[in-house]
C-alpha cells in the first residue's frame, strides 16, 4: 500500500527484484578477466578473430555477428529483465525496427496512438515499404480490445507509460489477449527500465529499449536492446541482427554495463526527486495538468500500483498559455537543459510538439493529446532543492508572463 504526501502524491517504495538480480547486473564480468585478473571486464574491440582453422571458428568470428563485449551487457539486461536473452543494436530505434522483421506483407501491427514520435514515423514507413498494417489505437478503450480479437494483429506493441503524457497500458490484459489470438505482445520498457517493471513476468513476448536513457544513465552512448522470453523469438531476432548489421559497438555496450551497474541506486534518486518535482508544479495557477502515475487521480494510478514497482523519473506537465506561456517557464532554467532524451543523471526539459514527436503531423498530434503548451520533464539526480528552485523560479516567470496578457 503507498503512503500519501500533503499533495496526494502517491509515494511507494521501490520493491526488491528477487533472487540476485540486482546483484547479478552489477557482478556481470567482474573478474572474470583470464588473462591479467582485471576485476573489471576488458573491453573486446577486435573486429575479428582467429580461426583454428578453415572451417573452425573459435567461440567469436566476426563482431557484427556476436562480439564478447556486447555479449556480457545482453547477459546482464536479460537478467535484468528475466529474459532468456537479449539482441544489443546500435539505437532505440534500430531495436524497434528489430521487433517489426517479425511482420510480413498483410500482417497487422497494433500500436498505441501515443507512442513515442520515432516509433510512429517508422511504423508508418514501414508498413508502405514492406506491405504490413498498421492501427494506431487508445489501447485504453474496450473498443480496441474487440478490434484486436477481430482484426487479430501479428504484433500488439504497448509503451507503457507512454511517451509523453505517461499513460499507462495494463500488460498483464494485453500479453493475456495476445497469447489468446495468437499475437506477439512487445513492450517498450524505456520510461521505466527492469528496475520499476518486468514486462516479460507480465506475460509480455518482448521487452524493447532504447539503452540509450536510463540503463546507460549518463547521455553519452546511443543503444537500444530487444529481450526475449521465448528462445525461438530471441534466435529470429539474433539472425536479423547479424543479417542487417545493426548490432551495437562494443565501446558503446561496454559505457551501457558500466551505466547498469549503478541503475538501482540511481533510479531511487531519479524517483524521490520526480515526486518533489510532481508536489512543486501540482496545483500551481500557470499549471493546466501534470502527469505522472502517482496521482491518485491519474487515469493508470491503479494499473501502475499493480505492474510497477515505481513511479519512474518522467514528469509531462501542460501549460496556461501555450507555446508562448513554454517559451517564458523554459527560459532562464539553469538545472533543467532543453534537450531530447531522458533517464541521464542530469536534468531535462523537452518540448514533444517540436522535438521528440515532431515528425507528427498535427492532427496525430491533437489525437495523441500533445499540444503546445505540453513539456516533458527528465528529473536527474541533482540537488532537489536545486531543481525544486528551479522550476519555482519558472512557474513565477511563467505566471508573469500570463499576468501581462491579460
Amino acid at each position: 500500500m503507498s503512503a500519501r504526501s500533503s499533495n496526494g502524491v502517491g509515494v511507494k517504495p521501490i520493491r526488491r527484484k528477487g533472487t540476485g538480480t540486482i546483484t547479478r547486473a552489477v557482478r556481470t564480468g567482474i573478474a572474470t578477466d583470464t588473462a591479467y585478473g582485471s576485476v573489471v571486464p576488458p573491453i573486446y574491440l577486435s573486429a575479428n578473430y582467429a580461426f583454428a582453422a578453415p572451417g573452425i571458428p573459435g567461440r567469436y568470428d566476426y563482431s557484427r555477428t556476436a562480439n564478447p563485449t556486447r555479449d556480457q551487457l545482453a547477459d546482464a539486461i536479460a537478467g535484468l529483465e528475466h529474459g532468456t536473452g537479449a539482441v544489443i543494436t546500435a539505437s532505440g530505434m534500430a531495436a524497434v525496427m528489430l521487433a517489426t522483421k517479425l511482420l510480413s506483407r498483410g500482417d497487422l501491427l497494433l500500436a498505441p496512438h501515443d507512442c513515442y514520435g520515432g516509433c510512429h514515423r517508422l511504423f508508418l514507413a514501414e508498413s508502405e515499404r514492406v506491405g504490413f498494417d498498421v492501427e494506431f489505437v487508445d489501447q485504453r478503450l474496450p473498443e480496441t480490445v474487440q478490434l484486436a480479437r477481430e482484426r487479430r494483429p501479428r504484433i500488439i506493441w504497448i509503451e507503457t507509460p507512454s511517451n509523453p503524457l505517461l499513460r499507462v497500458t495494463d500488460i498483464d490484459a494485453w500479453a493475456r489477449l495476445a497469447r489468446e489470438i495468437g499475437a506477439v505482445s512487445v513492450v517498450d520498457n524505456t520510461f521505466l527500465s527492469p528496475a520499476n517493471q518486468l514486462p516479460l513476468e507480465l506475460g509480455a513476448d518482448l521487452v524493447v529499449h532504447s539503452t540509450t536513457k536510463l540503463l546507460n544513465g549518463h547521455s553519452d552512448v546511443v543503444g537500444g536492446a530487444v529481450v526475449a522470453r521465448d528462445p525461438a523469438l530471441l534466435e529470429t531476432l539474433g539472425w536479423w541482427s547479424n543479417c542487417l548489421g545493426v548490432a551495437g559497438a562494443p565501446f558503446d555496450a561496454y559505457l551501457t554495463l558500466r551505466g547498469i551497474r549503478t541503475l538501482e541506486a540511481r533510479t531511487r534518486i531519479h524517483e524521490a526527486n520526480a515526486i518533489r518535482v510532481v508536489e512543486t508544479l501540482c496545483g500551481h495557477s500557470v499549471v493546466e495538468r501534470v502527469h505522472h502515475p502517482s496521482l491518485p487521480g491519474h487515469p493508470g494510478h491503479e494499473i501502475a500500483m499493480k505492474q510497477q514497482s515505481g513511479w519512474g523519473s518522467l514528469v509531462s506537465v501542460d501549460l496556461e498559455g501555450g507555446r508562448q506561456a513554454v517559451d517564458a517557464f523554459v527560459s532562464g532554467l539553469r538545472y533543467f537543459t532543453l534537450a531530447e532524451s531522458l533517464g541521464g543523471v542530469e536534468s531535462l526539459i523537452t518540448h514533444p510538439a517540436t522535438m521528440t514527436h515532431a515528425s507528427m503531423d498535427e492532427a496525430a498530434q491533437r489525437a495523441a493529446g500533445i499540444g503546445e503548451g505540453l513539456l516533458r520533464l527528465s528529473i536527474g539526480i541533482e540537488d532537489v532543492e536545486d531543481l525544486v528552485t528551479d522550476l519555482e523560479q519558472a512557474l513565477k516567470r511563467t505566471e508573469e508572463f500570463i499576468y501581462q496578457r491579460l
